[in-house]
């Protein structure tokens, strides 16, 4: 169903109490981290696949609702640039593809029929104020709840399938502009006059949202596909600088870096989040770690549909200094967005009420410690594990240590004879601790208890923690009394 829209009024009294606020900025005292409404924030998020704004069959207060209740602080929603077809990545009731007439987006429809899923082209000249009506009040419902909103501008056309339903196609637009292939979208020179239309569209977007405190924009989701090159990015970029000046209301830009794992290098001057997807295990947040930035997972998946490799996944980079993560959820759809849909088991990816409940836990479990002095020092902890495991550790050196062992598996029936070592409690870790009083306590990441607790004076030097059984991980938290 539509949401009803508030009245331009009440928009209007809103802007002006929130431009009293300072939006989503690096934490002053250590910027691997946000701040947020005045705190240190760490971003933890479960959200849909990014069509919360364009699919106009989305109930996006009820899902954000559901956000809020699952105690996660983060969603990304795409600009409308892009859409895709039901068919795409065999994602079952894909909420990144409306159906026929359900789309909108920045731009308005002309009076001319054509466009290819439904309705009338559109106008690359004209703006849609229903369409920015939507997506203000989108970003007013979740700063209600404290929800940071990831605005991805672009995203690369992976097949033909994809690039017949942009805007930007000419068989899709009145203006004459576009007819270029789908791999030359995305470039300074070969786009068809592309570029300019671009240009107006992040142009009205970033001074349209401009008083928003819970958003921030990202350039170009896996620009590293379909052509899309790092000149257009810079550009990109520059474009959302110049547009907000020198305001103390600049929002933050996020730059997609790769899959997996990169070194980012001749970062741009104005990116302060690089975000990385499928980034298992974490190793891209300690080679991008002296860039002194906010290194994200924005986004999981392609791994099945079992969810405790996505809730590994992510206290795995959270201890490894990560200061910003997203699941891809498919329990989100059209009709469902309190996240119950039962997806098939050819989902590309996971997603749960459970799941969601595990990361509003793993959230709630770091605010408690200082972890803006926190850092990643796995040569504070010792333990012997096999190749498929792993043991990490974020410390605040004398005073609190998070130490956290996976196995990496996911799924113990694929590998029945790994499950003994760690179900029969035969791991030991050996952590080096000053002189003090501390009290320790072994977490299940699973059903989100504490499973042991004990207090210890310790003289200083190694003192050697015995694991309790466990299948895929577990956490030990040790601080200082």
């Amino acid at each position: 169903m539509k949401n009803s829209l508030p009245s331009s009024s009440f928009l209007a009294a809103l802007f002006a109490a929130s431009s009293q606020a300072s939006p989503l900025a690096l934490n002053p005292d250590n910027p691997h981290y946000l701040q947020f409404q005045g705190k240190p924030t760490l971003i933890i998020a479960s959200g849909e696949h990014y069509g919360s704004v364009l699919n106009l069959d989305f109930n996006y207060t009820r899902y954000l609702d559901t956000l809020a209740r699952d105690g996660l602080n983060g969603t990304r929603t795409w600009a409308g640039a892009y859409c895709e077809p039901p068919s795409a990545f065999n994602i079952a009731h894909n909420t990144l593809a409306p159906l026929a007439g359900r789309f909108i987006c920045a731009w308005a429809r002309s009076d001319q029929p054509g466009y290819a899923n439904g309705g009338n082209k559109f106008d690359l000249n004209k703006w849609d104020r229903g369409y920015f009506e939507r997506l203000k009040d989108f970003l007013t419902q979740a700063s209600k709840r404290g929800i940071v909103v990831e605005l991805n501008l672009f995203c690369p056309f992976y097949e033909e399938s994809m690039w017949e339903l942009s805007p930007m196609n000419s068989r899709n637009n009145i203006n004459g502009v576009g007819t270029v292939s789908r791999t030359n979208v995305y470039t300074l020179d070969k786009n068809g006059g592309l570029l300019a239309v671009q240009d107006k569209m992040v142009l009205q977007i970033v001074s349209e949202l401009k008083e928003f405190e819970n958003l921030y924009f990202e350039i170009c989701n896996e620009p590293y596909f379909g052509g899309v090159t790092l000149e257009w990015q810079h550009h990109i970029a520059n474009v959302i600088a110049r547009t907000e000046g020198n305001s103390t209301g600049r929002h933050l830009i996020s730059q997609n870096i790769a899959n997996y794992q990169a070194k980012v290098e001749n970062p741009h001057p104005a990116v302060s989040i690089f975000n990385f997807h499928y980034a298992t295990p974490p190793d891209t947040v300690a080679s991008n770690y002296g860039l002194g930035k906010v290194i994200g997972d924005n986004e999981t998946g392609f791994r099945g549909t079992n969810d405790s490799q996505y809730r590994m996944e992510a206290w795995d980079f959270i201890v490894a200094g990560g200061g910003l993560f997203n699941n891809l959820d498919y329990s989100f759809t059209a009709g469902h967005e309190d996240g119950t849909f039962v997806y098939p088991e050819t989902q590309p990816g996971g997603g749960s009420t459970a799941l969601r409940h595990q990361y509003g836990f793993l959230k709630k479990f770091i605010e408690q410690l200082d972890f803006i002095h926190m850092h990643a020092d796995n040569d504070a902890v010792k333990a012997e594990v096999p190749s498929w495991a792993s043991v990490r550790a974020l410390v605040k050196p004398g005073q609190d240590y998070l130490v956290y062992v996976r196995t990496g598996l996911g799924d113990w029936k694929k590998y029945p004879d790994r499950r003994s070592k760690f179900a029969a409690n035969e791991l030991s870790l050996q952590l080096a601790l000053p002189a003090a009083e501390f009290a320790a306590e072994w977490i299940d990441t699973t059903k989100c208890v504490t499973v042991e607790k004990s207090q210890f004076g310790h003289a200083g030097g190694s003192r050697i923690f015995s694991v309790p059984g466990f299948e895929d991980d577990i956490a030990l938290l040790v601080r200082k009394k």
